[in-house]
């Protein structure tokens, strides 16, 4: 079938209201704002939520009659239902799963017709972080003939990679009695790699009339032409490919298969889907990937793209993948949720490994309005469609069934963790199942003393105590929280309560168990493990006793990349509302991220590059010195809050800390020419003091005889600033067009050097002709700036504007300062 992007001419407006033109995607919770008092709270970042409604008018051709007519929705926030002519098609109870609508039962022919979809996101809280909501994934149309190749119809799975094989499943559909699947392998650049015919059976072929359902790609859907029937056909082929290229992270080959379906000899559809030729096997000898031993440098991601909020576009999802991979990372663990398809064809691209999660929670609410209620009635179906979209892709090599479930602590969890592997299997046998198992959770769970409340929502008597602390004990406590927190799983009655879910898994994925990271070996012998989420500053010691012991495979950060919501998770606060675990309004951000919402590395990003091996030269960061003699309220989630940038303009002479990260054995330290000691490196880092003077910082790595084997720079600013801004286009190179391009524009105050001035943060605003601003802002955790107003404050020097426009158009986007101490405080950028 054809598939062509859906997402113009939409309407959209609030149910009830007025409706205004809109193109999709698009986040309809970041346009309802913030308030202190959202019900979405901090784990929400205090917006605003609320009932959607979308609309679109479009004209149906004669010809479509008895045509298979398809629309697919890659994500709905959430509770949704779609209404073809005003009568009801389909929906999705979950926010995150993709899902079809079969429209040719419904549309009108030769005429004007209307589908309005709903998105119910009123009943708040509902998420743990930020969600978004409304259509904020792309739509699509897929049309096809009377008889045609099944979305998601085409299934590519590795036989073997000694002597390269592949099995191409092909689904089809349609009254034609005989179908013929003419298939061509091509390589990167085209080249055809294998050719085969294949003729394709009748699959539960029996008649299916107007109302019957069949599956199709994974999606139950209604049959597509009326009083006919709608035989399924199925087959499979044994390609070999002698001489192909293996997809991994260092050799992300990918080959495209081609399919076309024919009728009596004349062609009636056809379609490609792209794949990668790679085995996966894990054991308590390891992962190993082609027969490779692999360690996953992983880091945990949530769904939203920062000053876009939840809107996914191509570009947004490859170029977080991009900077990802240039940061060292060769895996993503997707938190809490299946991912966006942009995001894992990304994944493919660049040769990123991938866990594609299910849920946060299972029929225990966390949240008390959050999908627990839904989960039982849609789960399985959950799994069949994200198992069917991800088949294809070599970048995912686990599924996870879920994150930190207390279910699991009683049998009838148990249980029902068994069957969702069971199905994951069944449904796709070429990759383990894992899930984000926290001990302590389920240690607790077992006892009776969970930590959510029955109708969901975390038990906050510890957050009250911290309240009334200053900041030295505020941090001495949290500081105990992750010490706790990965000891607390070490006990035999911990292991005994987590063993029987742990048990069910191909692979055990811990949340902050590295205490017992030593203890597998002997404790479970055939038990294979990874840290399915670490606090950052353990990814030092962590990586060391994970080179050390075969049965672990890697560990993930929380988080790779900071996000919306869960407000100043991993915060180093200097206000005075920075204590406690859920930050009070105007929070905005987690603030735990290795890379910022914008994309910018920091003190984690450099620690754990030093820890993974991945850097030959020390990195350097330097704790902001524009606070002196305030010690900050040091949240558990984050390791130091060290930036790259020795420029803090009014600072002379303020004690700040230098933290140099190196696979050395020591570092000295130098300041303009002077130096200002050597230290010991200590699990990657060397932790110098040091009172801040403009001019040149350099750090020297020297090995353990004493060897120069790297160094780094810092340079202050020199006094005359000026905006600075460019603008990025993403290439994107696998997927449907979308019709649009989504521009980065990054934004700083510089010098005419393209230094970085940290403490001279000004206001500018932005505007655009020719295109759509779809979000300006900065990295700023805590503010009351809003990303759709234009208007924005950069936060240590850095901005950053996203534009969309349509392909091969041009935009003009003009910055300025607002009452601003910089000169130069005005720039125009082409895009």
């Amino acid at each position: 079938m054809k598939k062509t992007a859906f997402n113009d001419n939409w309407f959209f407006g609030h149910a009830g209201d007025k409706k205004s033109p809109v193109t999709l995607p698009h986040d309809a919770m970041l346009h309802d704002g913030r308030a202190a008092d959202a019900p979405t709270g901090s784990a929400g970042a205090f917006f605003k939520a609320g009932k959607y409604e979308y609309e679109k008018a479009f004209e149906v051709p004669e010809e479509w009659k008895n045509k298979h007519l398809l629309i697919q929705f890659d994500g709905v926030m959430r509770n949704s239902e779609v209404f073809v002519n005003g009568q009801k098609a389909g929906g999705a109870a979950y926010g995150y799963i993709p899902f079809f609508v079969n429209l040719a039962p419904y549309l009108k022919y030769g005429e004007t017709n209307t589908i309005l979809v709903t998105a119910d996101n009123s009943l708040q809280p509902a998420s743990r972080w930020y969600a978004g909501g409304g259509i904020y994934r792309p739509v699509w149309l897929w049309e096809g003939g009377e008889n045609v190749i099944s979305a998601q119809g085409i299934r590519v799975k590795t036989l073997s990679i000694k002597n390269p094989q592949i099995e191409v499943e092909i689904l089809a559909q349609g009254s034609a009695p005989k179908f013929c699947a003419v298939i061509e392998i091509t390589d990167a650049a085209g080249k055809t790699a294998a050719e085969a015919n294949l003729m394709l059976t009748a699959k539960n072929a029996e008649p299916s009339g107007s109302g019957a359902k069949e599956k199709d790609g994974g999606a139950e859907i209604t049959s597509g032409a009326k009083n006919e029937k709608q035989g399924v056909k199925a087959g499979k082929a044994l390609i070999e490919l002698p001489g192909a290229k293996l997809w991994s992270e260092d050799t992300p080959n990918l080959y495209q298969c081609s399919v076309q379906l024919l009728v009596d000899g004349e062609p009636a559809d056809s379609a490609s889907v792209t794949f990668g030729i790679r085995e996966i096997a894990a054991s308590s000898k390891g992962l190993f990937i082609n027969g490779k031993s692999t360690l996953l440098r992983g880091g945990s991601v949530h769904h939203d793209n920062g000053v876009i909020g939840a809107v996914s576009t191509p570009e947004s999802e490859w170029r977080r993948v991009r900077i990802l991979k240039e940061n060292g990372f060769n895996a993503i663990r997707i938190a809490h949720n299946p991912a966006s398809v942009d995001l894992i064809h990304a994944c493919d691209y660049y040769g990123i490994y991938v866990i594609d999660e299910t849920w946060d929670m299972w029929y225990n609410h966390k949240n008390k309005h959050d999908y627990a209620t839904e989960f039982k009635a849609n789960y399985r179906s959950d799994v069949e469609m994200l198992a069917a979209r991800d088949y294809n892709h070599p970048s995912v090599i686990m599924y996870s069934i879920g994150n930190e479930v207390s279910e699991p602590a009683k049998p009838q969890g148990v249980e029902l963790a068994k069957e969702i592997v069971d199905l994951f299997h069944k449904l796709d046998d070429t990759r383990p199942v894992t899930g984000g198992i926290n001990i302590m959770i389920i240690s607790q769970s077992a006892k009776g003393s969970g930590i959510y409340n029955e109708d969901g929502g975390r038990d906050d008597s510890a957050e009250q105590k911290t309240k009334g602390m200053n900041s030295t004990m505020f941090n001495f406590v949290t500081s105990m929280v992750g010490t706790s927190m990965n000891k607390m799983g070490n006990s035999k009655k911990a292991d005994a309560a987590s063993s029987p879910v742990l048990d069910v898994l191909d692979v055990c994925g811990y949340n902050y168990g590295s205490g017992r990271y030593p203890k597998e070996g002997m404790a479970h012998p055939d038990r294979v493990v990874y840290g399915s989420e670490i606090f950052p500053q353990d990814v030092a010691k962590n990586w060391a006793v994970i080179k050390k012991y075969p049965y672990l495979v890697g560990d993930f950060l929380w988080t790779a990349w900071d996000y919306i919501g869960e407000c100043g998770l991993g915060a180093w606060a200097y206000d005075a509302d920075g204590k406690g675990f859920d930050k009070p309004y105007p929070w905005k951000l987690g603030d735990s991220g290795a890379l910022d919402i914008l994309g910018d590395p920091n003190a984690e990003m450099f620690w754990s590059q030093a820890a993974w091996g991945v850097i030959a030269d020390p990195k350097m960061t330097v704790q902001p010195a524009n606070h002196p003699g305030t010690t900050p309220a040091k949240a558990t989630w984050r390791g130091s809050n060290g930036l790259p940038g020795w420029s803090w303009r009014g600072c002379d002479g303020n004690k700040t800390i230098v933290e140099v990260f190196t696979t050395g054995s020591s570092v000295e330290l130098i300041l303009n020419g002077k130096k200002i000691g050597k230290k010991k490196v200590k699990e990657c880092r060397a932790v110098f003091r040091a009172s801040y003077a403009p001019g040149t910082l350099k750090a020297v790595a020297y090995d353990s005889a004493g060897k120069a084997i790297g160094e780094d720079t810092l340079t202050s600013a020199q006094d005359k600033l000026h905006v600075e801004a460019k603008a990025v286009h993403e290439p994107v190179a696998i997927g449907t067009d979308f019709g649009y391009e989504t521009v980065y524009v990054e934004i700083a105050v510089c010098d005419a050097n393209g230094v970085l001035e940290r403490n001279r943060d000004i206001r500018l605003a932005v505007s655009v002709s020719g295109g759509e601003l779809l979000g300006f802002g900065s990295a700023n955790p805590r503010t009351e700036d809003d990303f759709l107003s234009g208007s924005y404050k950069t936060y240590y020097g850095r901005a950053q504007a996203v534009i969309r426009k349509p392909h091969g158009s041009e935009a003009v986007v003009e910055i300025k300062g607002e009452g601003s101490e910089v000169s130069g405080c005005k720039c125009r950028v082409m895009v």
